[in-house]
Parts: C-alpha cells; structure tokens; sequence
C-alpha cells in the first residue's frame, strides 16, 4: 500500500571526510598478486583511502561532522541526539558516539552506536527519522564511519582490494510542512552471518570454527549472490510502500560493495545504471561510510539537486539490509 502520510523528518545537513593518504591498485599490485586490470574489472575500484596508524574511527567521524559545520555552521544547534554506525570503533566499550559529544561539547546529548555493518547508514537514519517523527527528539545527528583498513588482512588478495576507511555525517530533524521520509524497508538474513565475519571474543560461529584471527573475512560469492537476490526484493517493496514508479527515482545510492554487484541490482531493478551514485572508485568499499561518502559527491557535484527522489540501500555482515526512499533538500 502506498504510504499515505510521510514521515515528518527530512536531512538537512551533510558532511564527509576521507584520509589523504592513497592506497591504488599499482600499490597493491606490489603487495599481492593482482593487477588494475583485473581489480577494475571485477569490483570497478581504483583507490582506496586509507587512515594514518593513529588515526581511528572516532577521528574520521569527528573530521566528517566538522565538514559539515564548516559548510552549515547552524547543524549542530538544539541536537539532541547523536548516532553513530560503525563496526571498527576505537575501543570495545566506549561508543564513537561519546567521543564525537565531547569533542564537540554538546551539552545534555544523548549517545549510542548502532553496529548494522555495511548496511548501518540506512538504518541508523531509519532509526533517526522515525524518533523524529514520532516527537521524542527533534534533532539527531547521524555519522556513519568505519576504519576497514585496521581489520583488513594485506595478504589476502581476495579482502584487502576492496576496502578503504572514511565517514559521513547529516543531520536529520523534524518537518512539518514537507516531510521528506517515504518509505523504508529493513530486513536480515542471520543465517548467513558466517558469509562476512571477524572473530571478537568467540572464534565460532553457530559451533562452527572461524578464521581470520580478528581480521575481516569474506565470501564474495555468497556476499554477491545475497545483494543481487534481496536487495532488489527490498526495492520492490519500497516502491510499492511509497507508490512510486521506478522512473520517480532521480537517484539510487547504494552502498559501495562492488560495481559488479550495483549493475546486477540495476538491472534486476529496471533503474537505469546511469542512475547510480556510488563512492567506490575511488574510496573503495568503508562500509557503513559508503553511502554518505557517495550522497556527499552527488551533492558536491551538483547532480543531486533539491525535490530529487533519493533511494538509499545498504547491505552487509549480518547478514543485514535496509532501504530508504527520501526526497533531499
């Protein structure tokens, strides 16, 4: 059924931030065995940005929410809220949520993070847009961020091409006249959860014995075969809960993953590749930083324009996904 009353929410901030230092694929080259071709041609990315050795998750989310205020220096007024979306924080018990309240000095703000892996932007921002709607805060500052180059493992050729560190921050406060939020679609696959993992304080998963010894593990075959399968499902649904044809949306955002993967999707979709605005090339995949990193260089570059049509989709560890149609501005 088409949604018949919005959410009363829209973004009205966003920033972003990667690290200056640039891993290409003529680097990796010279530490596995691969080449650009064959890296271009099977995942579309060409460079990745990766974080200096000190430089941890709660940096790039606190560099990203700078960005922002630097270009809308009212954002962080009257926040009440803030959530961040990570699964590499700084340390296991204090939230890169605290971290970002108090180098920012926001008085009497709440703080969590929200671990939904590649997939947890749009779902930290379904969180916020429905708190929003629903009169419990007015304001919440959303900051996706992840640093996928401390868990990455350099030896293995198949992992450590594809992932780069970055963060991406809006803000998402209460609308009254034209609320921007219409529709969402959220959804898990918890079986698959051995597809995409990083052993922590048990090294099984489900009494099956894991790998990687902290470090990222991957099966991109299955990853693919999840994402080409349930995500445009996930879009089927958004539209019919929206009522809007796949010709309404001005732009699809997904996350990052692999251009293999966003072609599949498009095409299974009917949303014309064209469409498609990714951060990939040029960051890689940072997971819960991937669709803010490529909404912010849709922003930058003018393509996305106020009234446009946004639908947003993310997917990863969990195995986890979630969607968003949204109109910007």
């Amino acid at each position: 059924m088409p949604v018949s009353n919005p959410l009363n929410a829209r973004i009205s901030a966003i920033g972003s931030y990667v690290p200056s230092h640039i891993l290409s694929n003529a680097d990796l080259e010279a530490m596995v065995e691969t080449n650009d071709e064959w890296i271009v041609q099977r995942t579309g990315m060409r460079e990745r940005r990766i974080a200096a050795p000190e430089e941890f998750t709660s940096h790039l989310c606190i560099a990203a929410v700078q960005n922002m205020l630097d270009r809308y220096p009212q954002a962080l007024n009257d926040v009440e809220l803030i959530i961040v979306t990570t699964h590499t924080p700084d340390l296991p018990s204090t939230p890169v949520a605290c971290m970002i309240q108090a180098h920012f000095d926001l008085p009497a703000v709440g703080a969590y993070d929200l671990n939904a892996t590649c997939a947890g932007f749009a779902y930290a921002v379904h969180t916020a847009s429905g708190l929003v709607a629903a009169g419990l805060h007015r304001k919440v500052l959303v900051v996706g961020g992840d640093a996928m180059s401390k868990i990455t493992d350099y030896t293995d050729r198949s992992t450590c091409i594809l992932f780069g560190d970055g963060a991406g921050a809006v803000v998402v406060e209460r609308e009254e006249e034209h609320p921007a939020f219409l529709a969402h679609h959220v959804g898990s696959d918890g079986s698959g959860g051995k597809h995409v993992y990083r052993t922590g304080l048990s090294e099984q998963w489900q009494d099956i014995p894991l790998t990687g010894g902290g470090k990222l593990v991957q099966n991109g075959r299955e990853v693919y075969k999840f994402a080409v399968s349930t995500v445009p499902e996930g879009i089927e649904h958004l539209l019919a809960k929206s009522g809007l044809p796949s010709s309404a949306i001005d732009w699809f955002i997904p996350h990052s993953a692999n251009l293999r993967i966003i072609q599949s999707i498009c095409e299974k979709s009917e949303i014309p590749f064209e469409k498609a605005i990714y951060s990939l090339e040029y960051y890689g995949n940072t997971s819960a930083a991937s669709i803010p990193l490529a909404l912010d260089l849709g922003v930058k570059d003018g393509r996305v324009q106020a009234g446009d049509t946004l639908l947003l989709y993310g997917f990863g560890g969990g195995l986890t996904h979630a969607g968003l149609i949204l109109r910007w501005g």
